[in-house]
C-alpha cells in the first residue's frame, strides 16, 4: 500500500466530496460527505501494513507526514538564522539574489559573523588602497603546445549538464556567458543546441561516458570529438576524472528520463538507462592520462585541453606530474572540484565522507605544480561553493588562477535551493525535464540576471583586491589570508601550510613529501 501524501489526501478528499455532492444533486452531502470519508480513510489507516504511526493514530497521524513535508521550508523561512542555511546559508543565497537583479548587495549595522570564532577567516588590507580597475583581469589559458589560448574570465559558469538542467536553464546560462564575455562548461551531458544557440564561450566537458563522442559500445569516438570540438563556440575541452559530489562514482541517468532529444544529445538509446562508469576506458595510468589530454588537443587543433578531478590522494597528483615530465607535455589547465559537493545529486555517505575539500585539495595540486618546476604551463580553476568575490580571492589566495561556480549561477537563474534536483520536480524550472516547470523559467531575464549576478561579483573581487593592495591575481600572496586558530591567535596561510620553491621536488623534496615523492610511478593509480 502507498500511503497518500498530504497535498494528494486534501485534493481527494476534496475532489470526492464535490464529484458526490455533483452526482447525487444532495449538497447536504458537503458537510456530511467529509465526515463519512474521513472515516473511511480511518479504516484504510488501521488495517494498512505500511506505516505503524497511521495502525496506531488513524487519520491523526497523517498530521505527522504533513508536517515532515513541509519543514525544509519552515526551517529556512521561519527558524534559520541568516549565516545557519546549508548547503548556503540566507546571507548568501540573498547576496546572489540581489546582485543578479542589480540591486543593491550592501548590509547595514556590521557583520553577522562570529569573529573570535575558531575557523574565522580574513584578508589583510592595506593601509593605502589602490583604486578599482574599471576592467577586473583575464587569465590566459593554454601551455607551450597550445594553438589557440582563450583569456578567462575570474568568474564562470561551472559544470551542470542539459538533463540535470532544464533546456530553459541552459539557455539563460549560455545567454548571460554570451552577454557578460565568460565561460560556461557543459558538464559532461553533451553538447546540446541550447548550449551553442546564445552563442557564449563553452568549455565542453567529456566524462567517461564520452557523451557526444561515444561509440555505440561506449567508447571514445574520435571522428565526432574533433567535428564538435572545431565548432567556434568551443574555446577550451575539460576531461572530467572526478566531481566533488561523487568522486569514485559515476552517473546514472533513468531510461525514463532519456527523451528522444537528450538520446540525441548524449548519443544513446532513447529509453535506457544510462550508466557512466566511475574510470575511463581509454586510459589506466598517469602517463596514459597525459597522453590522451595532448592527443585531444591535436584532434582539437590545439585548442586548450585540461581536466576536472577531485583530489584524493597526494601520492597521485605527484604521479600524474611526473607523467607530465615523462611524456614532455602538459594540459594547459586543470579545475579542482571541492568535496563540498555540488549539483550533482550522490549517496549521503559520498557527499559527506569521499573527497578533498577545496582548500587542501587546490593547496595540494599546487604545491605539486610547484615542486615539479611545471606550474607556470598550467593554469589552475578552483570549484566549490564560490558566489562572491571573497570566495574568488579566497581561492586565487591558495593557488587558483580562475574559478567556476554551479550553485550560485542556478541561483542566479532563480534556485531556492529547494533540494529537488534529483526528482525532476524543481519548483522554479531550473532542474526539472518537465516542460510545464520549465516554461516558468523566462530565458531573456533570466540571462540577464546570470550576466549581472557575474559582473557585480567580479566588481567586488577586483575592489577587494584594490584593498589588499593588488591588481593582478598574481601579486596575491598566502600572507594576505588569515584564519582563526584559538579565541586569541590567528595565523596566516603562509604560516599555516607548507609552500614548496619552484623545482624543489625534483631538487631534495621537503621532509613531509619524501615518502609520497618516491611511491609516486607514473605508471600507475594508487591502488
Amino acid at each position: 500500500m502507498t500511503r497518500f501524501t498530504p497535498f494528494g489526501l486534501i485534493v481527494a478528499l476534496a475532489a470526492a466530496t464535490l464529484g458526490l455532492a455533483l452526482a447525487l444533486d444532495a449538497w447536504w452531502w458537503l458537510a456530511a460527505g467529509p465526515l463519512l470519508l474521513l472515516a473511511a480513510l480511518g479504516v484504510y489507516d488501521l488495517v494498512q501494513r505500511d506505516h505503524s504511526v497511521l495502525r496506531n493514530y488513524p487519520i491523526a497521524g497523517h498530521l505527522r507526514f504533513l508536517l515532515e513535508e513541509i519543514r525544509p521550508e519552515i526551517q529556512q523561512y521561519f527558524i534559520e538564522r541568516n549565516t545557519d542555511g546549508a548547503p548556503f546559508d540566507r546571507e548568501a543565497r540573498s547576496v546572489v539574489y540581489q546582485r543578479a537583479k542589480a540591486t543593491e548587495a550592501e548590509e547595514p549595522f556590521g557583520t553577522e559573523r562570529e569573529v573570535y570564532e575558531i575557523g574565522y577567516e580574513h584578508f589583510v588590507h592595506t593601509m593605502c588602497p589602490l583604486p578599482t580597475p574599471e576592467q577586473p583581469p583575464r587569465v590566459r589559458i593554454g601551455g607551450p603546445d597550445c594553438r589557440q589560448p582563450y583569456d578567462m574570465a575570474l568568474l564562470n559558469v561551472s559544470a551542470m549538464s542539459f538533463g540535470s538542467l532544464s533546456s530553459n536553464a541552459i539557455l539563460a546560462l549560455n545567454g548571460g556567458a554570451a552577454r557578460g564575455g565568460f565561460a560556461h562548461d557543459t558538464g559532461e551531458g553533451g553538447l546540446s543546441e541550447y548550449h551553442l544557440r546564445p552563442g557564449g564561450d563553452l568549455v565542453w566537458e567529456i566524462g567517461t561516458g564520452y557523451f557526444g563522442c561515444r561509440t555505440e559500445d561506449g567508447g571514445f569516438d574520435e571522428a565526432k570529438f574533433a567535428e564538435k570540438a572545431a565548432h567556434p563556440a568551443v574555446r577550451c575541452v575539460s576531461l572530467k576524472l572526478s566531481q566533488g559530489a561523487k568522486p569514485g562514482l559515476g552517473g546514472v541517468l533513468p531510461g525514463a528520463k532519456v527523451t528522444a532529444e537528450i538520446a540525441s544529445v548524449r548519443g544513446v538509446p532513447e529509453g535506457k538507462t544510462v550508466i557512466s562508469p566511475p574510470a575511463h576506458r581509454v586510459f589506466n595510468s598517469p602517463v596514459g592520462l597525459i597522453e590522451f589530454v595532448a592527443h585531444m588537443r591535436e584532434l582539437a587543433e590545439g585548442k586548450p585541453v585540461g581536466f576536472k578531478l577531485c583530489v584524493g590522494s597526494r601520492r597521485d597528483v605527484l604521479a600524474v606530474c611526473k607523467a607530465m615530465l615523462e611524456v614532455g607535455t602538459t594540459p594547459d589547465f586543470i579545475i579542482i572540484d571541492g568535496s563540498e559537493g555540488g549539483t550533482g545529486a550522490a549517496p549521503l555517505e559520498f557527499l559527506d565522507h569521499v573527497g578533498t575539500p577545496l582548500t587542501e585539495g587546490l593547496i595540494t595540486m599546487h604545491n605539486a605544480l610547484v615542486g615539479t618546476g611545471l606550474r607556470d604551463r598550467i593554469k589552475l580553476g578552483a570549484s566549490g561553493k564560490v558566489h562572491c568575490g571573497s570566495d574568488i580571492v579566497k581561492r586565487l589566495i591558495q593557488g587558483a588562477d580562475y574559478t567556476n561556480s554551479a550553485r550560485a549561477m542556478m541561483f542566479a537563474v532563480g534556485c531556492i535551493q529547494a533540494q529537488k534536483c534529483h526528482t525532476n520536480h524543481c519548483p522554479v524550472g531550473v532542474a526539472t525535464q518537465d516542460p510545464r516547470r520549465a516554461r516558468a523559467l523566462d530565458v531573456p531575464d533570466k540571462a540577464s540576471r546570470v550576466q549581472q549576478f557575474q559582473r557585480a561579483t567580479e566588481r567586488s573581487t577586483t575592489q577587494l583586491m584594490a584593498a589588499i593592495g593588488v591588481h593582478n591575481p598574481d601579486e596575491l600572496e598566502p600572507h594576505m589570508l588569515r584564519r582563526r586558530i584559538t579565541p586569541t591567535e590567528m595565523r596566516s596561510y603562509a604560516e599555516l601550510y607548507d609552500w614548496l620553491r619552484p623545482g624543489e621536488l625534483l631538487a631534495e623534496p621537503p621532509e613531509g613529501w619524501v615518502a609520497d615523492w618516491k611511491a609516486a610511478t607514473p605508471a600507475a593509480f594508487t591502488t
